[in-house]
């Protein structure tokens, strides 16, 4: 989710990536969730870190999630900041479907906040 908000709100300004310590598909509720924002993720699949680590220069690397942020790796070549926004994970919620569907709703609306105030402090130039 939070790879497809921020393609949508930053446009070209970043080139986004996304990975995960366990890919595996794209979770059905993270895609309705986005979706009714009317951003699409299609085109995006589950990649794994171990694809990216070393292998592409970042400048940024943001974990969004309590396990990720301990099991990440703690170096990552060429990363200029690391942080860290703890968003419970959507895909632990238990319950019926649409518990299920407002759990990724809560961490949709959570990452959007987070990457508004994000881009509003970096500078026009700042890449």
């Amino acid at each position: 989710m939070a790879e497809a908000l921020l393609r949508h709100k930053a446009g070209d300004r970043f080139d986004v990536f996304s990975a995960g310590l366990e890919p595996g598909s794209v979770n059905p509720f993270a895609i309705r969730a986005v979706g009714e924002l009317g951003i699409s993720m299609e085109g995006q699949w589950s990649k794994g870190v171990k694809e990216y680590l070393g292998r592409l220069p970042v400048r940024y690397l943001i974990t969004v999630c309590d396990g990720a942020a301990k099991r990440c790796p703690a170096i990552w070549p060429g990363a200029q900041e690391r942080m860290h926004w703890s968003v419970n994970d959507p895909a632990a919620a238990p319950g019926s479907d649409e518990e299920k569907l407002e759990a990724f709703r809560k961490a949709r609306d959570e990452l959007s906040s987070r990457l508004d105030a994000w881009l509003a402090g970096l500078k026009p130039t700042q890449k």
